[in-house]
């Protein structure tokens, strides 16, 4: 993933991106954020690890907590979708998961959820189950996965 590619064509099409991040802890702005002149193109990132977060920064519903779970496509929605709202950011994008280690029969280790709001676009949610590969592994593909989606929401 080239992220200085991925800068210039949302600059190009005058977009502007916000992050909600729950397992990465900020890895997806910090890639962001290590192109120089990304300024004109990140609008801020949201690391939102507790519930309390979620609810606090993003808007995520207790509702949704509760009836879901921190790791679920109902979550990683209202977290991009609070990214959009609480930002000056056209494209967001989410990420709530079990990097390790831990996990249950229903959330295995290794389950991400990702969400992409997009200002005039209908809101896409996925999940992706790398595996208990550790943590930092799951981490990194985590950020890689996100990226990737800001990558094909531009190449629309």
């Amino acid at each position: 993933m080239n992220v200085a590619d991925l800068l210039d064509r949302a600059r190009t099409a005058r977009v502007t991106i916000a992050t909600a991040e729950s397992c990465t802890g900020g890895m997806i702005a910090a890639a962001l954020t290590d192109i120089p002149g990304s300024s004109d193109v990140f609008d801020r990132g949201f690391i939102t690890y507790s519930n309390d977060a979620k609810r606090d920064m993003l808007g995520v519903r207790a509702e949704t907590l509760d009836a879901h779970g921190a790791v679920s496509e109902d979550v990683a929605r209202e977290m991009a979708e609070g990214a959009l709202a609480q930002s000056a950011a056209t494209l967001a994008v989410s990420v709530t998961g079990i990097a390790g280690p831990g996990g249950s029969e229903h959330k295995p280790e290794g389950r991400v959820c990702f969400g992409l709001a997009q200002t005039g676009h209908q809101t896409r949610t996925e999940t992706v189950d790398f595996g208990a590969l550790g943590r930092d592994a799951v981490r990194a593909l985590s950020r890689d996965h996100a990226l990737r989606l800001l990558q094909t929401a531009l190449d629309v």
